[in-house]
């Protein structure tokens, strides 16, 4: 269906993209995986057409491949409601069959006429596509946490991620041939990240999808194509993601033992190498006093030989050197982080008690909840989207005042919040006069130790406002921990991490020595760090683990 070949990208001086090459085939189903800035989404954006590439070629297959991009940061027309949003996405088939018949009625009277009978095509060509869309449009509503809105609700009433989600429902509505989705699972609960996996199951087009959501990559992707940030290339691995990693494990582990074989022959030939130049020194001088012409000579030539293996042993060195050496295999995607420095709390962190959270007290979100957060507990909070899980979280750090009930942090219990929409931060700081606001250390150290979140050189001068979402992220991890925080409340900590960063948290988090209460949906991520799992159903938590 798409063939994309000897694709370079550029940006300045920059290389971004070299000779890129893949195929996607029909029922494919592709997760685009790569640090963040590797270029993940340029190619996308490239292979919809919204940007060009600086060499090589994309070629669909067929020429008017339908295809259904969904990028980061969409930007929705406001003033439309959701009803109009979704006729432009996947038309409305009764105005278009009253077109149809319209554009019929000119004909009869202009047979030649051929923009006519073009537009007549075109519109019952997509008049047939509107026809086979097998998901009704309330289905697709009702699953991404939309069906409660009234159709001619506008999109101004709308949140950021109620917004992303009827997007990516006017995608999956327009019946694609080819999905292009970048990071569709940013603002999905569990429930809908389920679901959509299901969607992908069930779709017979193709998909090339970006994705950190290990779980969603493992469930719904049928190959794993990796962009190395090293190489500029990409390369096509078979399998989920777990495939990926076992594939990826195995191809470390031989690169290791051919480097470490290298090196034992390299060793080896450099003692082989001086033990001969030895050799040949002490028979080139080692007669030449005892004035016998015969052995000297002969000592002399067996000198010039032992040189010769000599040079031939470093000739074989230099080969292992250069055009054969084996590079030391490199550790890739690492991000630094230490939780140094936390001081004990009380045993009990926090006490709620009867508490009621919400805005309006005759529609609670949550009510009644009496539950306590023992010391060094890392909790999973989930919930369907709008359950109230962000709320609780605003409630115990402040920013909105409980309806009812009480709650208690205890003694010596010092808190770091995480927001999910990571509004904390100042627009015009810099991460450097962030970071200098709780480091009373010099600007030296300040820098080395934003360099543990991979903020390094220039990069500590940028503005936050300028800053990816990635990047933002990792510097609210160096703010709570140069604060020394010994309990952490983070609302999607890693919804804008790439995946070797994730890990990188996951093992940090497991090294913490603090408490931990974080809304997550990342199903790897609460299998690997939740000691404890509290779950929103209805208006209640219930201890499911």
């Amino acid at each position: 269906m798409l063939v994309v070949s000897n694709l370079t990208k550029n940006y300045g001086t920059k290389s971004l993209l070299s000779n890129v090459n893949f195929t996607v085939n029909q029922g494919e189903r592709i997760g685009l995986i790569g640090p963040n800035g590797c270029g993940k989404t340029t190619l996308l954006r490239i292979i919809s057409g919204a940007e060009s590439a600086d060499s090589g070629s994309v070629r669909s297959f067929p020429s008017d491949l339908r295809i259904g991009y969904l990028p980061q940061g969409l930007v929705v027309d406001e003033s439309e409601t959701i009803q109009s949003y979704l006729d432009h996405k996947i038309g409305d088939i009764e105005k278009l069959a009253a077109q149809l018949e319209q554009l019929a009625g000119q004909i009869s009277t202009n047979h030649e006429d051929v923009e006519l009978i073009e537009a007549y095509e075109s519109m019952l060509a997509q008049m047939n596509i509107l026809a086979s869309v097998s998901v009704h449009p309330p289905a697709v509503l009702d699953a991404l946490g939309l069906g409660l809105f009234d159709l001619d609700t506008p999109v101004r009433h709308l949140s950021g991620g109620q917004k992303t989600r009827l997007a990516l429902a006017g995608i999956l509505l327009s019946n694609p041939q080819l999905l292009l989705l970048d990071e569709p699972t940013n603002h999905l609960d569990i429930d809908m990240l389920k679901w959509l996996e299901q969607w992908l199951s069930d779709y017979r087009g193709a998909a090339l999808i970006v994705s950190h959501d290990r779980a969603f990559l493992d469930n719904s992707c049928t190959n794993i194509l990796e962009v190395d940030p090293q190489t500029k290339k990409v390369r096509l691995y078979e399998g989920n993601y777990s495939d990926y990693l076992e594939q990826k494990q195995a191809e470390l582990d031989k690169q290791w033992q051919s480097y470490s074989d290298q090196q034992v022959e390299i060793s080896r030939l450099k003692e082989a190498a001086a033990h001969v130049r030895g050799l040949a020194q002490f028979r080139k001088g080692g007669k030449a006093d005892s004035g016998d012409k015969f052995a000297k000579g002969f000592f002399a030539n067996r000198g010039m030989e032992t040189i010769g293996r000599a040079k031939h042993i470093e000739r074989r060195i230099e080969k292992l050197l250069t055009e054969d050496h084996i590079d030391k295999p490199r550790q890739t995607w690492q991000m630094k982080i230490e939780f140094d420095g936390i001081a004990e709390s009380a045993r009990d962190v926090m006490v709620l008690e009867n508490l009621v959270v919400g805005y309006d007290p005759l529609h609670p979100l949550l009510e009644k909840v009496s539950i306590t957060l023992k010391a060094n507990q890392r909790v999973a909070l989930i919930g369907a989207n709008g359950a109230g899980k962000s709320s609780l979280l605003k409630t115990i750090i402040g920013q909105i005042p409980p309806l009812a009930g009480s709650f208690r942090i205890g003694s010596n219990v010092k808190l770091g919040y995480m927001a999910q929409e990571q509004e904390i931060l100042e627009p015009d700081d810099t991460p450097l006069t962030t970071l200098l606001k709780w480091m009373a250390q010099s600007e030296t150290e300040v820098r080395s130790f934003l360099s543990k979140f991979l903020i390094k050189g220039d990069d500590v001068f940028t503005p936050v406002r300028s800053m990816s979402f990635g990047e933002r992220a990792r510097l609210m991890l160096a703010c709570l921990v140069a604060q020394g925080c010994n309990f952490l409340i983070l609302d999607e900590p890693i919804n804008h991490l790439d995946i070797p960063a994730r890990v990188r948290f996951e093992q940090a988090l497991s090294d913490y020595e603090g408490t931990v209460l974080a809304v997550v949906h990342d199903r790897y991520f609460i299998q690997s760090y939740a000691s404890h799992i509290w779950e929103i159903t209805g208006s209640k938590i219930q201890v499911i683990q």
